[in-house]
């Protein structure tokens, strides 16, 4: 399966909570496995349930909300911050997330994030509130994010917005690289350098 990004369009799923840190996204206790799987189902799992039990789910939150759906979590400002966990990117990743919107990242959480294939997208404050705003009134308001353009998209709304995102993690994304295969990619070129050299 492809991990490459470049067009995602999907309804979203927000979280209006600033601050939110990574021991939220995915508590300490389960930070055990070394496998970047099954991190999903204990995602914000203190907030999704009351005492830790599955079949006790949170009624009032919004991962617990079947109306609300998609490819993109839409947080409040800070967001990662706190620990260094790599985990808090699987976890969202393993959950089905492709993308996350917030006006401020932590600067680790977003390279973890681009190192997983999850596109961090940073917004303005304004642009945000204009998100949130328009999915309380219509959860079915689709964000378009196009990462060649660098562009983020309020479909319907006449409202969109650029973002910035490192020229070399740009790359990796669109074609599905992690480090090893983007060196892998310039194989000839580097080769080719070797030989000028001898």
């Amino acid at each position: 399966m492809s991990k490459a990004i470049n067009i995602i369009s999907s309804t979203v799923v927000p979280v209006n909570i600033e601050n939110i840190d990574t021991d939220q996204i995915i508590p300490a206790r389960f930070l055990k496995a070394t496998s970047r799987d099954g991190f999903g189902k204990n995602l914000f799992r203190d907030w999704r349930y009351n005492n830790d039990d599955e079949n006790q789910p949170k009624a009032d939150f919004v991962l617990n909300n079947p109306t609300y759906k998609g490819k993109v979590l839409v947080a409040a400002k800070n967001f990662g911050c706190g620990s260094s966990r790599e985990h808090a990117a699987w976890a969202i990743k393993d959950a089905g997330y492709d993308v996350v919107v917030s006006s401020f990242f932590a600067d680790i959480f977003k390279n973890n994030a681009l190192n997983n294939f999850l596109l961090p997208v940073q917004v303005s404050e304004e642009f945000l509130a204009r998100i949130f705003e328009a999915v309380e009134k219509d959860p079915s308001t689709i964000v378009e994010v196009n990462l060649q353009e660098q562009k983020i998209k309020l479909m319907g709304k006449g409202a969109e917005e650029s973002f910035d995102i490192n020229s070399y993690k740009k790359t990796c994304l669109l074609n599905g690289y992690d480090d090893i295969d983007y060196l892998l990619s310039m194989k000839q070129e580097i080769e080719a350098f070797e030989t000028s050299r001898n």
